[in-house]
């Protein structure tokens, strides 16, 4: 029994793969939004409305790559913590526990949340909602960051 409930550490394989092949998949697609927007924008001339929408496109092509990175992050950090800890990794994506796993998405999270509001900024027309969104976005990056703080105390 012992054996079998050691060996269930290599069913993290599955998330870990799975998670890379997601990752893998999501940097594809952003480059691909990222030559469609190229050829658009070297095929017509440039305007102030195209700009705003270059720049909004842009955004969202970050943070196609930011989640690709999460989910890479993800890939490593679950192998290394469960299958092969001696996998080669700079030392900022070394994880030496499941904390240090999640910690390093919170700060992913938090930055992609960050971008994500600035592409409400770019497109915003004026009146509140912005603010409340901003709001609601703050609240949950200052809870997040207060949970990091809290994490490092500890």
């Amino acid at each position: 029994m012992k054996k079998i409930i050691a060996s269930s550490r290599y069913l993290f394989i599955i998330a870990a793969i799975s998670s890379f092949v997601l990752s893998v998949l999501i940097f594809v697609e952003g480059a691909v939004l990222t030559f469609k927007m190229l050829s658009t924008t070297f095929a017509q001339p440039i305007e102030s409305t195209s700009v705003k929408g270059m720049a909004v496109e842009s955004i969202q092509i970050i943070d196609f790559f930011l989640f690709a990175t999460v989910f890479y992050m993800v890939a490593l950090g679950l192998y290394s913590l469960f299958v092969d800890d001696d996998l080669p990794l700079p030392d900022w994506l070394e994880y030496n526990s499941f904390d240090d796993l999640k910690n390093s998405l919170i700060g992913v999270v938090i930055v992609a949340l960050g971008i994500f509001f600035l592409g409400k900024v770019v497109v915003w027309n004026g009146g509140t909602d912005l603010f409340f969104f901003g709001s609601a976005i703050a609240v949950v990056i200052f809870s997040l960051a207060y949970f990091l703080s809290i994490r490092r105390h500890h």
